[in-house]
């Protein structure tokens, strides 16, 4: 017990001590312990396993129970809840030599318990203050659970909806996925990791994840230097510089190389570039997974991760069975394993877990700080900042809190998709579907009957896959048919239709790339069914990425994109539909007209011959079978209940000169409609002669601002020198002479411009 007492010791006495004093005292008590370690603990604590959770508790196997009492073990993840914690917990410092505890990790990707909209929904709020408390009420809730790490945010820029895992992320575009990568490792993470309601942030995937071939999952990644560092890379690079305290590396390869044995990528790039010192765990199985990419057998690429930097194998037991080995024949360095093992010993320092192992173990905070009202109502706030409105034509939202309303699909009366993929600690229970929200609003007032028209999907092959990693599809007895006509013909008894149709939750994340994104083909014929009534048709849709909406937008009066939105849910989607809360949400992923057009956004280069979307367009940058070349609905695109009229463009001047001068860009944006409302001003920039070519437009800053109805409000912007760089053939971050124009609008396509000229 010597060492234990002397570990605690070191911990007490940094309190009142400043923070380079701290980071001495937490060396010094690593170089002892280290020093008492023997190689076979040192390896133990690179080792990451999983033990998951059933009705009983966890699932260990005896094997797992073994190693965690042999020190084996230097974390666990996917167990939670504060009495299943504390027994795992308990083994490890009480069985092992030296006492030393685990850390324990889980996937807190948009919520805990109370589960938020999904993380490309979230991003769509284009508000930095509601994200942040998402990530806070993720992290009080979290820890309260027995938890103290989570791999989240998922920041990896996807510009192919195909790819599920878009949903995780904050979409396109590098500079707001760089503000929304910062607020949300400060939310989880907090002042002060060692304070038992904050959580430490894990960005992933590093790197490149969401630019896989074709948007099919684990595919292969080939980039050049400057895409990555212009487009991709920021949004890793903005959380490293907001203290985070882990990073993931991805499953695919970068140019030839897996990202898990990645040296240029995890050494040289994010450790001695980027000078990230905190700890570096592969993803699931990620290093087992490079012997199938050909890279080399086991003990070989359990090297590569080594040198590549790799703290912690998650899963896949690599660095158990090989390191001893590789160090015996001189292919390893001791250094390399005690400085892997420092790092993860540095986080479980950094998460108070020496001071106190069972700092996470309450179960008073879990019974009074998970799904309590308050954090129920925060979910419920940011859905509805999620949600996007897409069409709205002859007003027909809000609804009139009268009549009789259909409401029409399989995701109607449905608990369970709501809460999106990545939501495994969510209870299904706890959620509001969208007819249940309805009836909680406006139940008194409106006639509301309900008929569920169509599953979710007919495909069987499919929906034998999504059921088998996931979901809960049932198939109706009834026939497509049949299901159509009675839905039909209630649909005619109302005044006005609302059809909430989408994918189910198995259908957008991990694992599932599509190759068609629109509505699946028997949501499409009821869609249009209901379409010929002649009634006014609402489309809510529920996904979990951009989807393919050509028909749907031609032929249905109003259309709200509403994600999978989470616990609150229902009653997010009714304050919208009814207008309790006027929608203020902006894409940020551009929704194509056709698969064929992907990869569609809104930041791509000019060419030698673009088309300007006038005249046929021969022998310029364009598709011959696609009446215009831009999105469906462009980045930074979301309508309101009222109308925003952006005044004239002005700048203080036309001319500047060197790094210190700051252009002020200011207009006047008044409401002048019939509803408050809250209007996203978006600022971009082009670059129109560079030593490289640049982007047609690049999104530099943007305010969300609340109107009143004929309200006038002057909006400025601060434009710096910063704004102007980009990566040059030598990857130097810089900034040329000449001449920038300036965007201003409520989305990237609808835009007014100035141009200005800055010489150094």
């Amino acid at each position: 017990m010597q060492s234990s007492v002397l570990i605690i010791f070191f911990v007490h006495i940094v309190s009142g001590l400043n923070i380079g004093n701290q980071i001495t005292t937490m060396n010094a008590m690593i170089d002892q312990l280290i020093e008492k370690m023997t190689l076979e603990e040192k390896i133990g604590q690179l080792n990451l396993i999983s033990i998951p959770l059933n009705i009983t508790g966890p699932i260990a196997s005896k094997s797992q129970i073994k190693a965690i009492k042999n020190g084996s073990v230097g974390g666990v993840f996917n167990s939670y809840t504060p009495d299943v914690v504390c027994k795992l917990q308990k083994l490890a410092v009480n069985s092992t030599r030296l006492h030393i505890p685990l850390m324990f990790g889980f996937d807190v990707i948009h919520g805990h318990r109370t589960i938020f909209p999904i993380p490309l929904g979230i991003s769509c709020t284009w508000d930095l203050t509601w994200i942040k408390r998402f990530t806070r009420v993720a992290a009080q809730e979290a820890s309260a659970d027995g938890l103290h790490w989570t791999f989240s945010p998922m920041v990896d820029i996807a510009r192919d909806p195909r790819w599920g895992r878009i949903a995780e992320g904050a979409g396109e575009d590098a500079f707001l996925g760089s503000q929304i990568a910062k607020v949300m490792v400060k939310g989880y993470q907090g002042n002060d990791l060692a304070k038992n309601n904050t959580i430490m942030s894990c960005v992933k995937h590093f790197a490149l994840y969401g630019a896989v071939e074709g948007g099919r999952e684990y595919n292969t990644v080939d980039m050049s230097r400057i895409r990555m560092y212009q487009d991709y890379l920021p949004p890793y690079h903005a959380a490293i510089d907001a203290g985070v305290g882990s990073v993931m590396a991805a499953f695919p390869e970068i140019n030839g190389i897996p990202a898990a044995g990645n040296k240029w990528l995890l050494d040289d790039l994010l450790r001695d570039q980027w000078r990230f010192s905190g700890l570096l765990v592969t993803d699931y199985n990620a290093i087992n997974e490079m012997i199938v990419h050909g890279i080399g057998h086991l003990k070989h690429v359990s090297a590569l991760a080594v040198k590549a930097g790799v703290d912690m194998d998650m899963f896949s037991n690599a660095f158990l069975d090989t390191l001893n080995t590789l160090l015996k024949q001189g292919v390893i360095t001791q250094s390399q394993i005690d400085t892997a093992c420092r790092k993860v010993l540095e986080a479980k320092y950094k998460l108070g877990l020496f001071d106190d192992p069972y700092r996470y173990c309450d179960n008073t905070r879990a019974q009074t700080e998970i799904l309590t009202d308050e954090n129920r109502l925060v979910a419920r706030e940011v859905a509805k900042r999620s949600i996007v409105l897409l069409k709205n034509a002859h007003q027909t939202l809000p609804l009139k809190r009268q009549g009789t309303i259909a409401l029409i699909g399989p995701l109607v009366d449905d608990q369970y998709n709501v809460l999106g993929c990545w939501s495994a600690a969510g209870n299904k229970t706890e959620s509001v579907s969208v007819i249940t929200g309805i009836r909680n609003l406006v139940g008194g007032q409106v006639n509301i009957i309900h008929e569920k028209g169509a599953n979710i999907i007919d495909d069987i092959d499919l929906l034998k896959i999504l059921n088998g990693k996931g979901g809960n599809i049932e198939l109706d007895k009834r026939s497509p048919e049949m299901l159509i006509k009675q839905a039909v013909m209630k649909a005619k008894t109302a005044d006005v239709i609302v059809a909430v149709l989408g994918e189910s939750e198995a259908m957008s994340g991990e694992a599932a790339s599509l190759s068609y994104i629109g509505l699946p083909e028997n949501q499409q014929n009821l869609l249009k069914a209901l379409v010929e009534t002649d009634k006014p048709v609402v489309l809510v849709l529920m996904n979990g990425r951009p989807l393919t909406l050509t028909w749907e937008s031609k032929h249905v009066d109003a259309i709200l994109e509403t994600w999978y939105a989470g616990t609150e849910a229902g009653n997010a989607i009714a304050e919208v539909l009814f207008g309790d809360y006027n929608p203020s949400g902006k894409l940020t992923a551009s929704f194509p007209r056709s698969v064929g057009q992907i990869p569609v956004y809104y930041n791509h280069k000019n060419t030698g011959r673009p088309y300007n979307g006038t005249g046929l367009g021969i022998s310029q940058s364009r598709y011959l079978d696609l009446p215009n070349d831009d999105p469906l609905y462009p980045f930074g695109y979301g309508l309101s209940y009222t109308t925003f009229e952006y005044g004239p463009l002005k700048v203080n001047k036309r001319n500047l000169i060197g790094n210190n001068e700051i252009l002020i860009v200011h207009l006047s944006v008044l409401n002048s409609g019939l509803y408050g409302g809250e209007e996203t001003v978006q600022l971009y920039i082009h670059d129109p002669i560079a030593s490289v070519t640049r982007a047609v437009k690049e999104l530099k800053n943007f305010q969300k601002i609340l109107l009143k109805p004929k309200e006038l409000k002057q909006v400025s912007f601060n434009v710096t020198v910063d704004d102007l760089k980009f990566y040059n053939t030598a990857l130097q971050h810089i900034w040329e002479t000449g001449e920038f124009i300036i965007y201003v609008g409520p989305n990237s396509r609808d835009t007014q411009s100035i141009s200005i000229y800055w010489s150094k």
